[in-house]
């Protein structure tokens, strides 16, 4: 799918749905509705590029799953995957390759069972919600939508079809955030108080390649977008740490950025004088940062920037009473096990790893085993018909900062209040990404 073959890129501060006071409800609440059972999950999967691609060899490996149907408007691209399902020994899938709307034939297949999207972000909602209202769960890559109207949608649409809707590609099934997870839940970080999150990764030679993105979809969002494009990354297991819609809710967010300096910069650098790209203006400050208040009063620190040399790292830090966590690299300061002003080793602590790393992980790989752990855990709960442990609310909530630090950074920092995508079930209490082994 490439954004050249839509007119636009849409805005991210819509008129609609602004204030966040929820629509009147379509259906009843999905906090822990089950999947219904199914033996061998049937998978569609529709863009086939870097992540689609990707995703679609690990799938393979996940007992269980198999893959019917892909769908990407580059044929070569559906006819490479498709090889690598019939190498892993299943039948070959069917092919949609049609163009932009072929994805609206997959979705109403009678053999597919969930619909995995990986496509531009600016085609990420409408092909979820093409999924759900053919019948169909759906699993959505970063960002599951741009503006807050596309998120009340996916809400009212899960609700009314009474199929779920899930942030994949979401960071909060590695190692080091459900062991912190887990001891978060057992009491050995105290009261918590405040946490991080981050997406710093130097994106700049990709953003200006010619084949990574097709047709370079993803740098022009920082011609029209000024705030934290890439929110979920660090933000989906520091919302895990602070139980988000298990006790409690993010309520406002205020965000401010720096100027835009970095892929102007990298362009004047590495590209010829006149290339294509000489004429754009690129307004998404090379940092946003935001800060995130929940009910509780606890508070969040969220960055985003791509712009500039920087290692990778999510932050993934967690604070509370009785000590600290700080991941890139991994280290922690917990009362009374150290208490001499130096931190300790995370490995230390490995005996609250989760069960699926104990028992599964890492599997295959695919950021260092968290994909591969995310589609395992994604299969088992729809293999067995548990409730999945990241639903429509969660998802939301953790892309409502993309067009909320719009809105901050546009009104000079002011605060931006959060939606309740769960009209107020947020105090219910359900099971989440520590989830218990199934017997």
């Amino acid at each position: 799918m490439d954004v050249s073959r839509r007119s636009t890129v849409r805005g991210v501060e819509p008129a609609a749905g602004g204030t966040g006071e929820a629509p009147a409800r379509r259906g009843a609440s999905m906090i822990g509705v089950p999947f219904e059972r199914v033996d061998s999950p049937r998978f569609g999967v529709v863009g086939l590029g870097n992540r689609g691609g990707e995703m679609v060899p690990l799938l393979l490996r996940v007992p269980g799953a198999r893959v019917t149907a892909l769908c990407d408007i580059r044929p070569e691209f559906a006819r490479a995957a498709a090889r690598t399902v019939t190498d892993a020994g299943q039948p070959e899938p069917a092919l949609y390759t049609g163009g932009d709307e072929d994805f609206e034939h997959l979705v109403r297949r009678d053999d597919v069972d969930f619909v995995y999207v990986a496509a531009p972000w600016e085609w990420h909602t409408p092909m979820a919600l093409a999924a759900m209202r053919a019948g169909k769960h759906v699993g959505v890559e970063c960002p599951i939508g741009l503006t807050l109207d596309d998120l009340w949608e996916l809400v009212d649409t899960s609700e009314e079809t009474r199929r779920h809707c899930i942030q994949l590609e979401n960071c909060c099934y590695g190692q080091n955030e459900l062991r912190a997870l887990r001891m978060a839940h057992d009491g050995l970080f105290g009261e918590l108080l405040h946490g991080s999150g981050a997406y710093l990764h130097d994106l700049r030679e990709p953003l200006f390649s010619k084949t990574f993105y097709g047709g370079q979809w993803r740098r022009r969002y920082h011609t029209d977008h000024n705030g934290d494009l890439y929110p979920t990354h660090g933000l989906g297991p520091v919302a895990a740490y602070m139980d988000l819609h298990r006790g409690d809710r993010f309520v406002r967010m205020t965000s401010m950025s720096t100027p835009a300096l970095g892929l102007a910069e990298y362009r004047a650098a590495h590209l010829p004088p006149g290339d294509e790209t000489s004429r754009e203006r690129y307004v998404d400050g090379d940092v946003t940062m935001s800060l995130i208040q929940t009910a509780r009063g606890r508070v969040i620190h969220l960055l985003h920037g791509v712009s500039n040399p920087h290692p990778y790292s999510r932050r993934n830090h967690l604070a509370g009473t009785k000590g600290v966590f700080e991941d890139y690299p991994p280290r922690i300061y917990l009362e009374p096990a150290q208490g001499n002003d130096e931190w300790g080793s995370f490995d230390d602590y490995a005996s609250y790893d989760h069960w699926l790393w104990t028992d599964v992980g890492p599997g295959p790989g695919g950021h260092g085993g968290m994909d591969y752990i995310m589609l395992w855990r994604l299969v088992q709960t729809l293999r067995l018909g548990l409730a999945p442990d990241i639903d429509v609310y969660d998802s939301a909530a953790w892309n409502a900062p993309f067009p909320l630090s719009v809105r901050s950074i546009r009104h000079n920092g002011q605060p931006a209040e959060f939606p309740d995508f769960t009209r107020g079930d947020w105090q219910t209490p359900h099971p989440g990404t520590d989830s218990v082994k199934p017997t």
